[in-house]
């Protein structure tokens, strides 16, 4: 059985010792396409060393932190083929801004297993912290299609999150053609994002971005467009993947005041505005 949530929830899988740098941080923030416009102050506080700032995103794909590689997702009681994996949440919660290098330890665990009927989400926490002070907690959910089935939960049903109102703000942010290749050097290899035999395999008609590259797209447009350009103001970014960009797509990213938090979705400009994510979340204030 390619799940059991027998063996999977609670799941201990270890603890990593890790570091970054500031090249790693630079990197992530040009995956992002940071830049763009070079001689920006905005821009240059994500792409030069002296001046760095670093969106909060970035601590999901910190050296270290991620846990499998192609071609399957194997934990404890899951062994499911990437082909039948996407990515359905997203969330991270920071307590302080994430300096531009450092070390930590990351502990990661099987939070949950979702039995959604013809698909399962794996939820996976990790939580990381240097020297026994907590610095940052994510929380993913995987979608494994057909692998549901298996009697367990469903989980709370997601409700939604959009006000019933016009957008306070409205932001365009465009992709690049190669912008797949450059993101997955952040360290997701899924050739789901490079090769078109394996996309087309998986039912993709050529490589889709990372949803985490859009995830943290969207954080940016959001600090960039009414944050006044500072990412340290950021506690919390939560997304839930409602569907795909093919690079080189345009993302319309709609943006609602909410109290200490902003309430966005994206959408693909070329493809009538296809929904790419739902009920994101950027909460300012304190972790």
């Amino acid at each position: 059985m390619p799940i059991d949530p027998t063996v999977a929830i609670g799941a201990d899988l270890g603890a990593t010792e890790f570091a970054w740098t500031s090249a790693d941080v630079l990197l992530y923030h040009l995956a992002l396409g940071a830049g763009a416009t070079p001689t920006d102050e905005r821009e240059l506080r994500y792409v030069l060393e002296d001046r760095l700032r670093v969106l909060p995103t970035f601590g999901v794909v910190a050296p270290g932190i991620r846990v499998f590689e192609p071609p399957a997702l194997r934990f404890p009681g899951v062994d499911v083929d990437l082909t039948k994996v996407l990515h359905g949440t997203q969330s991270i919660t920071v307590h302080a801004p994430i300096p531009p290098e450092g070390r930590a330890v990351a502990r990661s665990r099987i939070a949950d297993v979702l039995d959604k009927g013809k698909a399962a989400v794996i939820v996976q926490e990790t939580t990381v912290t240097a020297g026994g002070t907590p610095l940052w907690t994510a929380t993913s959910g995987i979608f494994a299609r057909g692998e549901g089935g298996f009697g367990g939960h469903r989980g709370p049903s997601a409700t939604p999150l959009v006000p019933d109102r016009e957008p306070d703000a409205v932001f365009e942010a465009p992709t690049l053609p190669q912008q797949a290749l450059l993101y997955r050097l952040c360290g997701d290899r899924n050739p789901l994002h490079a090769d078109p035999e394996f996309a087309a395999a998986a039912g993709f008609p050529r490589p889709i971005l990372h949803g985490l590259c859009t995830y943290g797209v969207v954080c940016r447009s959001v600090v960039d467009g009414l944050l006044d350009g500072d990412p340290g103001r950021v506690s919390h970014v939560a997304t839930r993947f409602a569907g795909v960009v093919y690079p080189g797509e345009t993302l319309r990213i709609r943006v609602w005041a909410d109290g200490d938090r902003f309430v966005a979705t994206a959408s693909a400009v070329e493809r009538d505005d296809a929904p790419v994510l739902t009920d994101t979340v950027v909460t300012t204030g304190a972790g």
